[in-house]
């Protein structure tokens, strides 16, 4: 009888044990990885930047800047507007396409007429 006890009393404490050790991670880095992939903040945020590539890739997608925008968006606006601006020679800011020429200067066209910044 004392045999049986003590053997039920070593698988009870076998389980907590091993219980107890899957508990804990294997590895932590991996187990952030994951949680940080699974977040829904992770996925609002890679929304976000799709978002801000396919404005970035394409210069005739209107950006507006509001005045309720605050800094941190206005500088990240300005930007996307900049770099258009560098690249295609001409981005669409807040309803106007403003274009820049071969000497770096930036002007929007008025009725036809090239109206510099």
């Amino acid at each position: 009888m004392k045999i049986v006890l003590v053997f039920l009393i070593l698988v009870v404490i076998f389980f907590v044990y091993k219980k107890n050790k899957s508990k804990n991670p294997k590895n932590l880095k991996l187990d952030k990885f994951k949680n940080k992939l699974q977040s829904t903040q992770t996925n609002i945020e890679r929304i976000f930047l799709r978002e801000e590539e396919k404005t970035f890739s394409d210069p005739n997608i209107n950006i507006f800047i509001g005045i309720y925008d605050n800094e941190e968006n206005i500088n990240r606006k300005s930007n996307i507007h900049r770099a258009r601006l560098s690249k295609f020679k001409k981005s669409k800011l807040n309803g106007e396409m403003i274009f820049q020429d071969d000497e770096q200067r930036i002007y929007k066209l008025n009725n036809g007429k090239k109206v510099y910044i």
